[in-house]
């Protein structure tokens, strides 16, 4: 994890499903795929702490043993506030090819399991995702399947995404780019 990372961990055994927090934390997931699948940028920024580390390690195919499934030091992002505002600044230029026209996309958000951390302003979520996305007429669609593990803020006006990482299923990705937000 980069400096800025908030390095909060996970503490015992997942929530239960009727656990307030877990209820919360699979809300905010919800709210936030629609926002995504809206391309409301703005307001999925607004969704994310100043001190927000988003991380896409790239997945490497190793033998069992290995004891690891990624490359150290490479990522497909390693951003922070100020770099994804940047992207979402662009997508409201002329520059910004690989997105018009826009994708169609739905983001499909399962296997959510929520965890408490040492301080009860944090929370841990893990998540499946699955990524639908559709651009023009030509193309196919694309699948993209990941999990992620989130960390959760709890702020004046609710959660806020402090940190995630991304680890997709391929170490290919068959997508045209990945000029979207997992």
């Amino acid at each position: 994890m980069g400096g800025h990372a908030p390095r909060q961990q996970r503490v015992g055994k997942p929530l239960p499903f009727n656990d307030e927090r877990h209820l919360q934390a699979h809300q905010f997931l919800v709210d936030e795929a629609y926002l995504l699948d809206a391309q409301q940028y703005d307001e999925w920024l607004d969704l994310v702490t100043d001190d927000i580390h988003y991380h896409m390690p790239v997945r490497v195919t190793t033998a069992r043993g290995a004891g690891f499934d990624t490359s150290p030091g490479m990522a497909h992002f390693d951003d922070n506030k100020y770099s994804l505002s940047r992207r979402v600044a662009r997508f409201l230029t002329e520059h910004a090819w690989t997105e018009d026209p826009p994708s169609r996309l739905r983001h499909y958000i399962t296997n959510v399991r929520t965890f408490a951390t040492d301080d009860d302003a944090h929370l841990i979520v893990e998540s499946a995702e699955l990524l639908y996305r559709s651009r023009g007429d030509v193309n196919e669609a694309a699948l993209l399947s990941c999990g992620r593990e989130d960390l959760l803020r709890r702020g004046g006006t609710g959660w806020k995404l402090a940190r995630r990482t991304i680890l997709i299923d391929e170490s290919v990705i068959r997508m045209q780019n990945l000029a979207v937000f997992l």
